[in-house]
């Protein structure tokens, strides 16, 4: 294993001289900086993480709580994109993640009682029921915390624009000429509150009126429960002429829905997701939907909870909001009844 001395006898400098360097001091001039580092990277030195710990009072490991009630897991493409891009990020600025649970090795602990025997410097948490009482004394404890779309008092909060998506998927269906929108929104938490919130604001806005028997609950990512609450709708005496979807995942169990009922997409209905994920674009027609910013959800993330560990004391507690797109495909046209 190469160690620091090695470095230094191979550069001519003393030990501290290439510690100094490796760790960015400003003591040490840049051409020697270059120099040494060049060197270690030849030699392939990494340093060592617990003589690292020890120096800086930091494990430079970051806990994620992600807790997916639907059992989909990484496979859930929202989500694993969030995900991989908070990685890569902590990475590039040096830092591991542990995925954060409440059983280790077969004993029973608390989230925060994980992150403490884990040592982590902070958490991302997302996915995960915010209210919690685990959750909540993680939140109120002294570790540094970043939630992605859920927001608690003085944390740092990373959100993806909920109110805009909504409102942009419902003023484009509304421009194509649907005034009988039906909407299927995920399980009641802050996320669809919003999403829900922004539905009935703009079609108030747009003068469109919205039955009860329009509005139906379903939990994200379940195509099945989505299926049939499509099928629900199918059979109303004044079925709506286009449907929002929870997410394009769900989207799959109400088109599964729609065909059986004899009805073409967007012929004779139209309907819309929300996400944007890349199977959304495989799907024929290709779905209208709108695609959240999955990168940057994750990177601001990374980026926001790696200050709140190495700036403390100048960092905000802010609320983030990141915007996302329209992803307009053919999965809507002209209610049927204009068509000529």
């Amino acid at each position: 294993m190469v160690a620091l001395k090695d470095i230094a006898h191979l550069c001519g400098v003393s030990t501290a001289t290439v510690s100094k360097a490796l760790n960015g001091h400003p003591d040490i001039g840049e051409s020697t900086r270059m120099r040494i580092q060049k060197a270690a990277d030849e030699m392939g030195y990494l340093p060592n993480s617990a003589a690292r710990a020890l120096k800086t009072d930091r494990s430079y490991n970051l806990g994620v709580l992600f807790v997916d009630e639907q059992q989909s897991g990484l496979t859930h493409e929202f989500f694993s994109a969030v995900l991989d891009s908070f990685k890569v990020e902590a990475e590039v600025h040096g830092y591991d993640i542990t995925f954060i649970s409440h059983n280790t090795g077969g004993r029973a602990r608390t989230y925060l009682q994980h992150c403490l025997y884990r040592g982590v410097d902070g958490v991302m948490i997302a996915c995960v029921d915010f209210c919690a009482p685990q959750v909540q004394d993680l939140v109120n404890s002294s570790i540094p915390v970043v939630t992605i779309d859920h927001v608690f008092n003085n944390r740092m909060a990373v959100l993806s624009d909920n109110v805009e998506g909504v409102d942009a998927l419902v003023r484009y269906v509304y421009a194509q000429g649907h005034r009988k929108i039906a909407f299927i929104h995920g399980e009641r938490t802050s996320v669809t509150e919003k999403r829900l919130s922004s539905f009935y604001r703009t079609c108030e806005a747009l003068g469109v009126d919205v039955p009860d028997a329009y509005v139906l609950e379903s939990p994200y990512h379940d195509g099945l429960g989505c299926k049939q609450l499509t099928k629900h709708i199918l059979d109303l005496p004044d079925r709506p002429t286009c449907i929002l979807f929870p997410d394009d995942y769900s989207y799959i169990g109400g088109l599964s829905a729609i065909e059986e009922a004899g009805l073409k997409v967007p012929d004779e209905i139209s309907a819309v997701g929300y996400d944007g994920i890349y199977l959304s674009r495989l799907l024929h027609p290709a779905l209208t939907t709108y695609q959240q910013n999955t990168k940057a959800l994750g990177q601001v993330a990374a980026q926001k909870l790696i200050d709140l560990i190495e700036h403390p004391r100048s960092t905000l507690a802010e609320q983030i909001v990141v915007s996302g797109q329209l992803l307009i495909g053919n999965s809507v046209g002209a209610p049927a009844k204009q068509r000529r």
